[in-house]
């Protein structure tokens, strides 16, 4: 294992896979066999537009951090696994000394080091050297789908905690690609119980149906605000005004949809926005917001969530086998993030497979 294959981002739609050097561990690190990488939204963005907000590929960057795989080496100080484990690697880790990770919110390290963000490489490659901490072995029951799929199911976990769901709570996703899906199985297994999705897509609308949504809206015609008040309105008998779910989930990462979610809470309801706007200013009317004592919750990745979300897969309470729908080989990375990019009608997850 001297040397591996990476899939390599050199700018805009250029991707090559070339040979490079195997990295070599720290006594803290373990040496991973990639076997999977999920296809995450960020991969799209920076192969489709060479940033995302500030974060600029400016130089090579190997894309890819939702991964698992099989350890192959350990450092000297490495307990927690040992050759042959399978494990999902979580992709970021913090410097662990600062008030954020005192305070065990370590996603907001202001040094945290995260794969596939510029100018930190992923996992594109057939081997990762990792710290130990941030491996987790998995089951024998996941698959290795299962293990990559790990990092978008902690994102939908956190989203949850986020907003405070709690048993019996009304809850809408606005989004039913791969993160909202998860974020809705997330909210069924946190007790929720009127399950609300909405997309523009009636594939994905299928799939919340199956995976447990109560209530599915296209809202191509713009109406799901008005559908959504019509389902809970008479959960707590409130006037038009003050209807709205408990708690809604932006996860598409548009303008409309952050809107919409603001607006399709209760008074003293909250919004969790999981995904992100292309443009960093968004207009919201602020006024009814507050009026109404919305929260508003912004979340950045998650923190912990790695231990629960094998625990949920491995006790069969989210499916997230059936959510993987396509696969493409280490060599055939690019072709894997153009038709995650152009065909959200038919796709949800795209899986690199880095080896059989």
């Amino acid at each position: 294992m001297d040397t591996m294959l990476c899939a390599v981002l050199y700018g805009v739609r250029d991707v090559r896979v070339e040979r490079f050097a195997a990295p070599n561990i720290q006594p803290d690190e373990v040496l991973v066999h990639v076997t999977r990488v999920g296809v995450c939204g960020s991969d799209v963005h920076y192969y489709t537009e060479g940033r995302i907000g500030d974060f600029v590929v400016d130089s090579p960057l190997v894309l890819g951090h939702e991964a698992a795989g099989v350890v192959v080496e350990v450092g000297s100080q490495v307990e927690r696994v040992q050759p042959g484990d399978r494990v999902a690697i979580e992709p970021g880790y913090p410097c662990r000394k600062c008030f954020y990770c005192k305070a065990g919110r370590y996603n907001l390290c202001p040094d945290v080091t995260f794969m596939a963000t510029p100018p930190v490489d992923g996992a594109f490659c057939e081997y990762v050297a990792w710290p130990q901490d941030f491996v987790f072995r998995l089951p024998e029951s996941m698959t290795d789908d299962e293990g990559a799929m790990m990092e978008p199911l902690s994102v939908g976990l956190w989203a949850v905690e986020r907003g405070g769901v709690r048993p019996g709570d009304a809850v809408a996703v606005f989004g039913s690609g791969p993160i909202g899906l998860l974020t809705l199985q997330a909210a069924r297994a946190a007790g929720a119980t009127t399950l609300i999705a909405v997309d523009v897509e009636d594939f994905r609308l299928e799939h919340a149906r199956r995976l447990g949504a109560t209530h599915t809206f296209n809202d191509r015609n713009g109406t799901a605000l008005r559908q959504i008040r019509q389902v809970v309105g008479p959960l707590r008998g409130l006037p038009e005004r003050y209807r709205g779910v408990d708690v809604a989930f932006e996860t598409a990462g548009s303008l409309i949809t952050t809107r919409n979610a603001v607006a399709a809470v209760r008074a003293g309801g909250v919004a969790v926005l999981v995904g992100l706007p292309p443009q960093s200013m968004v207009e919201l009317d602020l006024v009814s917001a507050a009026s109404r004592e919305v929260d508003i919750r912004g979340m950045f990745r998650y923190a912990n969530r790695y231990p629960p979300a094998i625990a949920l897969t491995e006790a069969g309470r989210v499916d997230l086998a059936s959510l993987v729908t396509h696969h493409f080989p280490l060599a055939e990375v690019e072709e894997a993030l153009v038709f995650a990019s152009e065909h959200k009608g038919e796709a949800l997850k795209v899986m690199v497979d880095v080896a059989p």
